[in-house]
Order: C-alpha cells, then structure tokens, then sequence
C-alpha cells in the first residue's frame, strides 16, 4: 500500500528498564500517530548504552518511515542520545550555534551559570534541525528521519506537537467494534478463520469480566477500507450471533 507510513519507537533510559520511572510517552504517540494515519509498529526500551542506543536507532531507522527517540537529552552524565545518533548516522555531535544561544540567554535571564552541564543540551549532530521545546527551551532535534525528543512527558508532549504537523501521512485506520458475550476459547477457531479470510484488516480479541466475574469479549476490527470494514464487521458479528445460538 503506498500510502502506508510506518513509525517505530525508542526509549532510553535506565530508569525505564528499572521501573524507576513509568513510561506514559509511548501510549501518547500511538494516539496521535493513529490519528494522522501512521502506524506505530514497534518500539523497544534500551538502556543508556552507546552500542545499544546507536543499534537499535540503525534498525529501526532503516525499517521504518520515522523512527521516534525518547530520553537521554538533559545535562547528566548519562545524556548520551545526542552522541549515539550522531554515532548512528557517521555525522559528527557539537553544540549547536543556535541552541547554544538560545540556552546561553534563558540562563542569563534566570541569573543562573551556563554551566558545562547546561551546555551539554545544546548538542546536536550536525546537519540537525530544531524540536521547539516551549516548556523547558531546550530543543530536541530531527536528523533525517529520527526525531529526538526529550524523556519528561510534559516537554515530550510539547515537542510531538510541532513534529506531527512535518510528517508525512497516511490513511487513517477505521474500527468497529463487535460486543461478543463469549470467552475467547469459544470464538478462536471462526475469528482466525475470518481474518485469514480478510488479511487486508486487523482483527483484536479483547477479554473482559462483568462485575460477576462472567467473562465476555471485546472484538475489534480495524481497516483502511470503509466497505471492508463493514463487510468483515458484518461477518464477525454474524459469528458471534451463531455461536451464542448454540451455547444458549
């Protein structure tokens, strides 16, 4: 399909491995992904390793129409993004003129030292341009097709903002959903039979449980196509009614 675009997912960090830290940034992209029509297809959690930042960005980067970056751009010792995407695409990691006078003002302004650590946020790769980041001021940055943005969820926020406007995109994904009153146990066998059947669309079984602990099921089908969503809604509705027929 030519209108497919495609996006994958980075997040660095050792406090996210650890669980030190909640990851609430990938639940956010997906949406705001989902809504301008592009596919979130994978994302991966690496630690705040060179190797493992700079081959992990290598994959996803070559795979993927965008590929995304979280964490790893603040002032510590451990802030190794900028350096590792740098390393990643062979272009060489400096300050950057315009983010370093940027930075240089605001402290200024604050009465507070430009120190080396403060410093350390304004480099880039060179050849990067600006992520505006409206609430800290420290900007992330895209290189090619990665975009590097910063780990807190306010300013990742802030800064997906201005990123999603610049991006190709596709045609959005349509659902239905199909209320099933049996446990999956019951559907597998048809269910897998209609998508094998409908290969252009993606079908999702979701358990629940009423309040009586009784289970049901939540079926959700997704396609890019108004009439086959409908057609294979229709069929997936047909066989739940079926099924709850010969278990009443």
């Amino acid at each position: 399909m030519t209108d497919l675009v495609t996006a994958a997912m980075i997040v660095i960090g050792d406090e996210i491995l650890s669980g030190r830290t909640k990851d609430k940034n990938i639940g956010h992209l997906a949406d705001m992904l989902n809504a301008v029509g592009i596919d979130l297809k994978e994302v991966r959690v690496v630690p705040d390793e060179e190797d493992e930042i700079v081959a992990a960005v290598n994959a996803l980067r070559a795979r993927y129409t965008y590929l995304f970056t979280t964490g790893g751009i603040g002032p510590t010792h451990d802030d190794i993004t900028a350096d590792s995407i740098a390393k990643a695409l062979g272009v060489p990691c400096d300050y950057d003129p315009r983010a370093y006078q940027l930075l240089e003002q605001h402290y200024a302004a604050r009465s507070l030292d430009f120190t080396e650590a403060r410093k350390r946020m304004a480099r880039m790769p060179i050849g990067a341009s600006h992520i505006d980041n409206p609430i800290s001021l420290a900007p992330g940055f895209t290189v090619e097709n990665v975009h590097v943005m910063a780990g807190v969820p306010s300013i990742f926020q802030a800064m997906l903002d201005n990123v999603i406007p610049t991006l190709k995109t596709g045609i959005k994904m349509l659902s239905a959903t199909v209320h099933c009153p049996l446990g999956e146990g019951t559907i597998g066998g048809p269910l897998g039979a209609i998508q094998k059947a409908h290969p252009d669309t993606i079908i999702g079984s979701y358990p629940k449980s009423h309040e009586n602990g009784a289970f049901y099921t939540e079926l959700v089908v997704r396609a890019r196509d108004a009439d086959v969503l409908e057609t294979v809604r229709a069929e997936v509705a047909d066989m739940v009614d079926q099924l709850a027929a010969k278990t009443a």
